[in-house]
């Protein structure tokens, strides 16, 4: 869905916010920057607005892939050495000391591998489907119940669980679980030394995803703009996403010594953004023009600002 550069500039505004013109160095970290046409929008925004930050600012792009930085590179051509590449988010490859300035995401963690759990209601635990071929496809296996599912970590995933719902859980109750998002996210707050740790996705809470309700989990594939559920069909041609959980990965920074400062849907985020905006007399003369519509885009509840919300975390 196209959003325009009204996105990034909207960023760019509440990164600036969080750090005033100074005269030391600052960074700004994006894991999965795509094509790199966000970064520009976030730096074009800083250099025409905050040429104060923008002149100590180092801007990293967390990217393990060859061809999506070649894709960065050239999209951010004109902005010389302001930009910089790591293959991960590891002190290896950034600054050793650790970050000052903000790590953010967006539409990363929702990509990353799922396990996918089930409810046995009669034993009371969770056991895990995994993927076999079958006739020439791709299909669903019970994986053998030998104890590989660590149920003490799956429980301590799942946060404060009653045991009324239990009760009522179906059989066969479908859960995804992430250990690779939690895992990135932790990082993330460990390399984070002062600053905001960002992350905007498709997600919810563990009280959301834990209903009995939501009995086939959130997995889901894309394939031309359409949803499915069949995420083992067309292997290679469609992407896989599963909901993040917001609850896991709040708790993941808090354990890091994070401190929660936001956790809120997208509109609202972004609202809170545009509206200091307009209060500081920072909206430019082309917002009713041609970014209205970009805006309505980003935060109708029908359309985005429904579907993604924002966890910002804080160290300093």
């Amino acid at each position: 869905m196209t959003t325009g550069g009204l996105f990034g500039e909207l960023l760019a505004f509440q990164f600036a916010g969080w750090r005033d013109e100074a005269e030391k160095g600052w960074q700004i970290v994006e894991a999965g920057a795509h094509d790199g046409r966000m970064a520009a929008d976030i730096l074009t925004w800083l250099r025409n607005n905050r040429p104060g930050i923008f002149d100590a600012l180092q801007y990293w792009i967390i990217e393990p892939s060859a061809k999506r930085r070649a894709w960065q590179a050239q999209t951010l051509a004109e902005f010389g050495e302001r930009v910089q590449w790591a293959s991960a988010l590891s002190p290896e490859g950034l600054p050793h000391a650790g970050i000052d300035g903000v790590i953010f995401s967006n539409e990363l963690l929702d990509a990353m591998p799922v396990q996918r759990l089930a409810w046995n209601a009669e034993k009371r635990e969770w056991f895990e489907w995994g993927v076999s071929l079958g006739s020439g496809e791709f299909v669903w296996q019970v994986l053998p119940q030998d104890g590989s599912v660590d149920q003490g970590r799956v429980w301590a995933r799942l946060g404060e669980f009653p045991n009324e719902l239990l009760d009522v859980l179906p059989n066969g109750f479908v859960l995804e679980v992430s250990p690779m998002a939690e895992q990135w996210y932790l990082s993330a707050a460990k390399i984070l030394r002062n600053g905001k740790l960002v992350t905007i996705d498709y997600g919810l809470t563990t009280e959301e995803i834990v209903i009995p309700e939501r009995t086939h989990g959130t997995l889901r594939a894309y394939y031309k703009h359409t949803s499915s559920s069949d995420v083992l069909a067309r292997p290679g041609l469609q992407d896989i996403t599963a909901h993040v959980n917001f609850s896991a990965l709040q708790a993941a920074g808090e354990s890091a010594g994070l401190r929660t400062d936001t956790f809120c849907w997208q509109d609202q985020f972004l609202t809170s953004i545009a509206a200091q905006q307009w209060n500081k007399n920072e909206v430019d003369s082309e917002w009713t023009a041609q970014k209205a519509r970009q805006f309505q885009t980003l935060t109708h509840p029908e359309q985005m600002g429904r579907k993604f919300r924002a966890l910002v975390q804080s160290r300093g």
